[in-house]
């Protein structure tokens, strides 16, 4: 649990990070950096954090690493990123206001308590349906094979 705190953290950070900067650059939530910038920057930290925690859990095991070990331990650390991440959504629009989520398709339309639920169901769904890809394909490469 420890590492999928460690690393669930540093992704989630990034994440803050990123958007903060990002909105401070660039005050357009229209640009490009805002939906794409984030999307790319964000997976690369997600993956390689990933790879880092399967790669401590593979250590701490003496070495051997069982897939499934692997796998448990990639979607461990991207629901803690999805969790903090959303959390950290919510913090921004109750001290920044809706504005952050004014380009969402037909936020005009809804009520924003809907449009910041679909943000975050987005958010952290994709976050952890991301992870379990990563972490299948990393620990397919890293686990330990039977001889």
């Amino acid at each position: 649990m420890k590492i999928a705190i460690k690393y669930g953290v540093v992704i989630a950070v990034c994440f803050v990070a990123w958007v903060a900067i990002a909105h401070w650059l660039v005050p357009d939530p229209r640009s490009a950096v805002h939906s794409g910038g984030a999307a790319t920057f964000v997976n690369i930290v997600q993956i390689i954090s990933i790879l880092l925690g399967i790669r401590e859990r593979k250590a701490n095991d003496g070495g051997l690493l069982r897939f499934k070990d692997g796998l448990k331990t990639g979607v461990a650390i991207s629901a803690v990123y999805a969790v903090l991440a959303c959390l950290a959504i919510l913090v921004a629009l109750k001290v920044l206001g809706p504005g952050m989520l004014a380009v969402e398709p037909g936020a005009d339309l809804l009520p924003m308590w809907q449009v910041a639920l679909k943000a975050f169901l987005g958010l952290g769904g994709g976050a952890v349906l991301f992870g379990l890809l990563y972490s299948a394909v990393i620990s397919f490469f890293l686990a330990s094979r039977n001889r």
